[in-house]
């Protein structure tokens, strides 16, 4: 935990949340099943990978599915991975992975 400019007490998962929030949250996950955790983790990789596509598609609204998927892919396991991987993402000279 670190302390905020406040003087209160703040989480070490997120810079906006308290420690007592935090701790409740830490809680809370800690009763889940298995099979519940296995689809919240799903769920939360399904629904960032649908934002992710989201913003690849607003930054070329003209690219195709496979454009997008190049793209995505570079976001994801980085620039040089994609083209070893998927050779016609050579043709994609601005291609952008994580930095």
């Amino acid at each position: 935990m670190v302390q905020s400019s406040s003087g209160s007490r703040m989480a070490v998962l997120s810079s906006d949340t308290t420690a007592d929030v935090e701790q409740r949250q830490i809680d809370a996950w800690r009763r889940l099943s298995p099979m519940e955790r296995l689809r919240l983790v799903s769920d939360t990789t399904r629904a960032v990978t649908e934002l992710s596509l989201a913003g690849v598609r607003h930054r070329y609204p003209h690219a195709s599915e496979r454009e997008c998927f190049l793209r995505l892919a570079a976001i994801r396991i980085g620039v040089d991975a994609t083209r070893q991987i998927y050779p016609d993402a050579a043709h994609l000279s601005d291609l952008r992975g994580v930095s």
